[in-house]
């Protein structure tokens, strides 16, 4: 069994989302439910995903609609409070260096941009359908492997634009001084933020609840790092998103 958490995983959260797995591992246990004693904090994402026995999963809605959709049941989607972004909807800011004449985000992506991954929706799906909606074909110059290190890229002058989700941008400006060489110059529009799946094909009732009965319950100091405030349920309506070709490739 395994359950893991990989999106927002970092040294400042990861204590948050122990203690929140505790929780939600005795509401599933409680409810007749076999849980993990323990998150997985090693395990490659997009492995997680695949695995049969996955217990409970975090996962971005680009992979999950590119490849993932068919094996796994999507649980909720968790609400961050994010500012300009409906209840489990988030948005992608994107950052140019600090001292950069750039203002306009059209103009910035087709410079040097850095993105974390083809199959990440903050960090190429939202900003590729932004640019489509303009005619622009957006092709990446870099594809770093994390948020934090595309945000090293526009810092430091190896890319000039990067788009980062804002959940990602409060913990980087949180604990990451490079956050202050940069500045934000646009967003895209919200798409669904991080889905709660689990593998196969279950009841996500059990789930919903003892993930929503956890978040209620954990301690305010926890619920200040990890920023998850709620678990809610999106119609299908607002995953029919395009995905992008080079996505689709890399799937």
């Amino acid at each position: 069994m395994i359950a893991s958490f990989p999106m927002y995983d970092r040294p400042s959260t990861r204590a948050g989302y122990d203690a929140l797995w505790v929780l939600i591992r005795d509401n599933l246990r409680d409810a007749g439910l076999d849980a993990p004693d323990a998150l997985d904090h090693e395990m490659p994402h997009l492995d997680t995903w695949a695995q049969d026995d996955l217990v409970l999963g975090q996962i971005c809605n680009l992979p999950l609609r590119a490849k993932f959709a068919p094996t796994v049941t999507v649980i909720g989607t968790a609400d961050y409070g994010l500012p300009d972004c409906p209840p489990g909807h988030y948005n992608t800011l994107f950052i140019v260096r600090g001292d950069s004449d750039v203002t306009d985000p059209y103009a910035a992506m087709q410079q040097r941009f850095v993105i974390n991954d083809y199959m990440s929706q903050s960090g190429f799906g939202a900003a590729h359908q932004m640019a489509a909606r303009k005619g622009i074909d957006l092709v990446p110059q870099l594809a770093s492997g994390a948020h934090a290190l595309s945000l090293r890229a526009v810092a430091t002058g190896a890319a000039d634009c990067a788009s980062i989700d804002a959940q990602t941008w409060r913990h980087l400006c949180a604990d990451d001084p490079l956050s202050q060489e940069v500045r934000v110059i646009g967003q895209t529009q919200s798409s669904p933020a991080m889905s709660l799946i689990t593998a196969g094909q279950r009841d996500p009732a059990p789930y919903f609840a003892a993930i929503k009965a956890a978040l209620a319950a954990l301690p305010q100091q926890h619920q200040d790092a990890i920023g998850w405030r709620d678990i809610v349920q999106l119609p299908d309506a607002d995953y029919a998103l395009p995905i992008p070709a080079l996505t689709q490739a890399v799937a």
